[in-house]
């Protein structure tokens, strides 16, 4: 076994700092602060202006070196199978953003270029996403609350619903966009960190319930709206089953074909995924075959099957969303945007360590900020990164964001030239390719014991967030998922434990005594760590626990029952620390407690007169305090709360190691000398 031997002297914090210097001081003044940032922020150069052009505009740096001859074969052929699958899932995934599917292409064309040239993510996919759809239809069904219409529906009436349907919608992403950029310019790319994981997943498992139970009313054809507020799954539950009479017979086996070929084929594309080139098209094939079997039997005129109608070819002239609609959905909007940017986020970052490089979340704001303000201009609904084609991109071996320039192209040609073939294809079969696109969210049921058995706390907050997802509602459930996993983090640090330190024979370390019986106490010294910030939300805390394992409460109340208090004067000789003058027939079991404030993040305001109190307290009761292991911040701001007044520098130790060894070498001295130690 190899081994370690050190010999040196024992050092507090102050010697420590005097030999090898300490941490910078900060500016003391609010104007030095402003200054400095200002001077850093507008002094300019041409290097430092190239950087920024970069760093804003990433095609700038990763284009002039794309090797051609390497990559390009990759993203071909990723972007084109991306945007084959954009086909299908775009229309679809209109629907549950209650427009026509012909918006769905919109959003699927102009978000992967411009994520092109913004976006740092090399395998990520951007367009139609299904949570974000479906949120964004729960707020068109609100703010247009018109039932769906059949295909004889008076044309002017239905081009004037559906016209200020997707003004709602474009709305959406034009704020969102906003958001998006408003977030970017304050660098506030750290606030989707709110999301954790087990939140983002149970979220999106909810959700995909809330699809699935969405998409009832055209699986089944029945002449349904889409209801709003909370209980929606019970409510659109209710409405099916009141309905279920009406049940179009034509569409339910159109739904049944589709699933029965859709759902093998998904499982075929996860299963051999490795072994097979491209994936099967399963949506595009689907979509081919239905509309030619409804155009051949004319299943809209004599079964009154739901199809999609004439999608125009081309593209909608830019035009300002209707900018008066915004205040009636920015709560909606700004958890949308919170959603768009985790899930987009969390995908970029899963990729980028998988094939290691970095991305850079903040301009990722800006990208996805660009991405839904400019599409918003041409008629589009709020888009972000997407699950199922960001996993197709990868698969099938992109390299670089080029990829998202012929998924674009493949897109283009629809819109231009292939779109209105797509007349007689039933929404039935876009139902089911919307169905059949979220069982990866809930495949994510299969992670909860591997959860149970890492974090029973991470677990709860899986259960709640998708509880309160389904039971009451998208948004909501989402905020009640991100408020109780902050709880948790709230409550950890409010409760942390108090541990009492012991060393291990012949080593300088310490470990909790009571999980390690060879960690032995130092006789008359308490060593203590606590694992939390020490602030206003748990101070009372660790006041009680500490009081406990120290004896103060004790002291405190033989101080009451015997009159006078003990005394105890601290004075420095020589750069050493004079202690110890007590009572005669005084003998208290602990001399001294040392805090090892190593695990001690931050200490605000109230944290620091609480260790104020506690040295006044500990004095009182002739036990010395001591700290070891503070960090700079933790240090200054109990300087500049006064705990200098009370509390020797040579009382604030490096290590516990140092703070043990000082105190074990006065506890000898006093066994050997008087009871006032000279060190």
């Amino acid at each position: 076994m190899s081994s370690l031997a050190l010999y040196r002297g024992i050092y507090t914090e102050e010697r420590f700092q005097q030999a090898y210097g300490g941490p910078e001081e900060p500016e003391s003044s609010l104007r030095e602060v402003l200054r400095g940032r200002l001077a850093r922020c507008c002094h300019c150069s041409r290097a430092s202006a190239l950087h920024f052009l970069r760093g804003r505009l990433p095609i700038a740096s990763w284009l002039p070196r794309y090797q051609l001859k390497k990559w390009l074969l990759g993203d071909v052929l990723a972007g084109l199978t991306v945007g084959i699958v954009h086909i299908p899932q775009g229309m679809a995934f209109a629907l549950l953003a209650s427009v026509d599917p012909v918006y769905g292409l919109y959003t699927s064309f102009f978000p992967a270029l411009l994520y092109m040239l913004f976006g740092t993510g090399r395998h990520v996919s951007t367009g139609t996403f299904a949570v974000v759809s479906l949120m964004t239809g729960s707020v068109v069904e609100r703010l247009v609350p018109v039932p769906l219409q059949s295909n004889d529906t008076d044309p002017a009436e239905a081009a004037l619903l559906e016209g200020q349907r997707i003004g709602v919608a474009a709305a959406m992403a034009f704020l969102t966009g906003l958001l998006m950029i408003a977030m970017f310019t304050f660098h506030l790319g750290f606030l989707s960190t709110y999301l954790s994981e087990p939140v983002v997943k149970a979220f999106t498992s909810g959700a995909a319930l809330h699809v699935v139970i969405s998409q009832l009313q055209s699986l089944l054809g029945l002449p349904l709206t889409r209801p709003d507020g909370w209980f929606t799954i019970f409510k659109t539950l209710v409405s099916v089953v009141e309905a279920f009479s009406l049940t179009n017979i034509a569409e339910l086996l159109i739904s049944g074909l589709c699933l029965a070929v859709l759902v093998p084929i998904k499982e075929i594309n996860s299963r051999y995924r490795n072994r097979m080139w491209v994936p099967i098209p399963g949506e595009i094939i689907m979509v081919l075959l239905a509309t030619g079997v409804c155009f051949a039997s004319s299943l809209n005129t004599h079964y009154n099957v739901q199809i999609v109608g004439h999608l125009p070819a081309g593209f909608p002239q830019p035009q300002l969303p209707d900018l008066h609609l915004l205040p009636q959905m920015l709560g909606d909007t700004v958890a949308l945007t919170f959603v768009a940017y985790a899930i987009s986020v969390s995908l970029a970052m899963i990729y980028a360590e998988k094939h290691h490089y970095t991305i850079d979340p903040n301009q990722e704001l800006l990208a996805h900020g660009l991405s839904n303000l400019v599409s918003s201009l041409f008629t589009c609904f709020p888009n972000s990164a997407t699950l199922a084609t960001t996993n197709i991109l990868e698969t099938a071996g992109g390299y670089t964001q080029l990829s998202g320039l012929f998924t674009s192209a493949v897109v283009l040609v629809v819109l231009m030239w292939i779109g209105p073939l797509f007349y007689y294809l039933p929404k039935a079969v876009l139902a089911c390719i919307n169905v059949t696109s979220l069982r990866q969210m809930f495949l994510q049921f299969q992670d909860l014991p591997e959860l149970w058995r890492i974090s029973h706390v991470d677990f709860a907050a899986w259960v709640v967030t998708w509880l309160s997802v389904v039971v009451i509602n998208v948004d909501l459930g989402l905020a009640v998922g991100v408020v109780f996993s902050m709880m948790t983090v709230v409550c950890r640090t409010q409760r942390a434990e108090c541990l009492v330190l012991g060393r291990a024979a012949d080593t300088e370390i310490y470990r909790p005594v009571k999980d390690n019986s060879k960690c032995f106490e130092i006789s008359g010294v308490k060593i203590l760590s606590y694992q939390a910030p020490i602030y206003y939300g748990n101070r009372s805390f660790f006041r009680d626990t500490l009081s406990r394992l120290v004896g103060l409460s004790q002291e405190r109340e033989s101080r009451e029952d015997e009159g006078p208090d003990i005394k105890m004067h601290i004075s420095t000789v020589e750069s050493s620390i004079s202690v110890i003058d007590k009572k005669p027939g005084s003998d208290a079991a602990i001399q001294a407690v040392v805090l090892d404030c190593s695990g001690v993040a931050f200490v605000d305001s109230a944290g620091a007169r609480l260790l104020i109190q506690v040295c006044i307290e500990c004095q009182k009761a002739g036990v010395q305090m001591h700290l070891a292991a503070c960090n700079a911040n933790v240090l200054r701001t109990l300087s500049l709360c006064g705990l200098m007044h009370h509390l020797h520098p040579q009382q604030i130790f490096v290590t516990v190691h140092d703070a043990a060894s000082y105190l074990q070498q006065i506890t000898e001295t006093v066994e050997q000398k008087d009871p006032t130690i000279w060190v």
